[in-house]
């Protein structure tokens, strides 16, 4: 009995895997090398800000009190400088700018994460002295966008900035708002920037 029970285990273990699924040989082959195509294929994206390094004349304009409703806007005019470090895999941007609501003085330190291959914006400006929560993104297409969350007046925002128009002589920012979750955005803070030709240039 024993050897007559080992018998049917066998028989019944036999028939239930020749009732499974196979996968063929060249199909689970191809499976493999397109997985690892696409993680090789993944851009990226390290030198995605050496179109700014430099000098740069810029133009802000400034919603003077977002999600308020209100509609005026200041304007300002002054300069931004960008220094790449690491091998492009991070810069720092310094900008100065003033106008009749007074002087804005900040920098902006990005920096490039191999891992996730996008970035973080990190800001700071004179008054505050402290970097704030950056924003994370990324380009795709000749564009930059970039999110975070943050607290505005007590509330819970998003924050939407984005690099845009993209020359070798200019390039635009916005920043925008949202307090429904991105359902609709206010934009408060436009710049366009201007290269400064290098003065040794002919």
């Amino acid at each position: 009995m024993p050897v007559l029970r080992q018998l049917l285990t066998y028989a019944i273990g036999a028939a239930l895997m020749s009732s499974l699924p196979t996968v063929p040989a060249q199909a689970a082959s191809d499976n493999t090398r397109a997985a690892v195509h696409e993680i090789s294929a993944e851009r990226d994206g390290q030198h995605d800000f050496d179109f700014e390094i430099g000098a740069w004349k810029t133009h802000l304009r400034r919603l003077l009190h977002p999600l308020t409703g209100s509609t005026t806007w200041v304007e300002y005019e002054g300069t931004t400088v960008v220094t790449s470090l690491w091998n492009g895999r991070a810069n720092l941007l310094e900008f100065e700018v003033d106008g009749p609501a007074g002087h804005i003085e900040a920098l902006n330190l990005r920096l490039y994460n191999p891992q996730s291959h996008q970035w973080s914006l990190n800001f700071a400006n004179s008054k505050g002295g402290v970097l704030g929560q950056p924003t994370i993104g990324e380009f795709k297409n000749g564009r930059g966008e970039f999110l975070d969350q943050e607290t505005w007046n007590g509330r819970a925002i998003l924050v939407r900035f984005v690099i845009s128009d993209i020359t070798p002589a200019s390039c635009h920012f916005e920043q925008a708002f949202s307090d429904d979750g991105g359902k609709s955005w206010e934009v408060n803070w436009i710049a366009d920037d201007t290269r400064i030709k290098d003065a040794t240039a002919n």
